[in-house]
C-alpha cells in the first residue's frame, strides 16, 4: 500500500503545494501546510527588524508592538508555509512568538503520503523547522497593535479550534495562510497551486503598499530580506559549533593533564 502511495505521490507535480478549499467541499477554515521537516525544535530565536515598530512615545493604543509574519521554509519536500506571531521590541526584534500551522498528524511520512489522495487528521502547532531561521525562504512581515493583535489571534484560534483536515492538493499550508492574510483584508494570490516560497513572495508583493487602508488589519512592513536571516543563523551555528569544538578541547586537554599529574603523584 506504501509502495503504491510512494509511487503515486512522485507521479505529481511539484507545483501541487496547495488549492485552497472551496465551500461545497469543507466548512473548516486552514491553518498551514506540511513539510517533512529537518530537526524539532522548542524554542524561537530573536530575528528581524521592522522598519516601522512603535515605540515608547508611540501612544500605547496605537503602538505597534506586536506582530505576525508569513513564512516560507525549506523542507525534504516542496516546502511549507505557515504564520509566526507574536511581541516585539522598538527595534523590531521579535521577543516572544508562537507558530500556528497545519500539517498531517505525527512526524510519520505515511500520513503525508496519504494525504494527496484523501483527507487526513491534521495538527495545528509548529512542524519540525518553523522555527530555524536557516531554512526560511520568504517573509511577509505585519505589525500589529494591541486591539488588532486580538483580533487575528482570537481569529486563528477560532481557526484552530475547528480542527482542520489536512490535504496536499484541497486543504494544505497556503490555504491557511490565504485565510488569515484575506481575514485581515490582504489580497491573495489567485491560485494556491504554487511552491511555498512562490505564494509568500507574491503574498508579500501583491500587499506591502497597503498601508492606512480601511479595512486592512495592520501595517505590512519591509524586513531583512530570507536570503539575510538563513546567513545569520548560518553564522551563530557555525560560531557555536566552534565554541563547543574548543570548550571540549579544552576539556579533554585538562583531563589529559590531570590524568599525568595523577599518576606521577606517589
Amino acid at each position: 500500500m506504501v509502495a503504491c502511495l510512494q509511487r503515486y505521490t512522485l507521479g505529481l507535480s511539484a507545483g501541487l503545494c496547495a488549492l485552497a478549499f472551496s465551500p461545497q467541499l469543507t466548512s473548516s477554515a486552514a491553518i498551514a501546510q506540511v513539510a517533512i521537516a529537518p530537526t524539532k525544535v522548542v524554542a524561537v530565536p530573536a530575528t528581524g527588524a521592522v522598519a516601522s515598530a512603535g515605540t515608547s512615545e508611540v501612544a500605547p493604543q496605537t503602538a505597534k508592538h506586536y506582530f505576525i509574519e508569513f513564512r516560507a521554509r525549506a523542507a525534504q519536500s516542496y516546502g511549507h508555509t505557515f504564520s509566526i506571531y507574536g511581541r516585539i521590541n522598538a527595534q523590531g526584534k521579535i521577543v516572544s512568538s508562537q507558530v500556528a500551522g497545519l500539517h498531517p498528524f505525527t512526524e510519520s511520512a505515511i500520513p503525508w503520503m496519504i494525504g494527496h489522495v484523501v483527507l487526513v487528521p491534521s495538527e495545528i502547532g509548529p512542524s519540525d523547522g518553523d522555527t530555524e531561521d536557516q531554512y526560511v525562504l520568504a517573509r511577509f512581515r505585519v505589525v500589529l497593535n494591541e486591539a488588532e493583535y486580538k483580533k487575528v489571534t482570537t481569529f486563528i484560534k477560532q481557526l484552530q479550534d475547528k480542527s482542520p483536515v489536512w490535504h496536499a492538493v484541497l486543504y494544505n499550508c497556503n490555504a491557511f495562510v490565504g485565510d488569515i492574510a484575506r481575514f485581515m483584508g490582504f489580497e491573495t494570490p489567485t491560485s494556491t497551486l504554487a511552491m511555498p516560497q512562490e505564494y509568500i513572495d507574491k503574498l508579500r508583493d501583491l500587499n506591502i503598499k497597503r498601508t492606512n487602508l480601511a479595512g486592512v488589519i495592520g501595517t505590512p512592513v519591509a524586513v531583512e530580506d530570507a536570503a539575510v536571516l538563513r546567513a545569520a543563523a548560518l553564522r551563530a551555528m557555525e560560531r557555536h559549533k566552534k565554541s563547543a569544538t574548543s570548550g571540549n578541547s579544552t576539556s579533554g586537554n585538562s583531563t589529559s593533564s590531570e590524568s599525568t599529574s595523577s599518576k606521577s603523584s606517589p
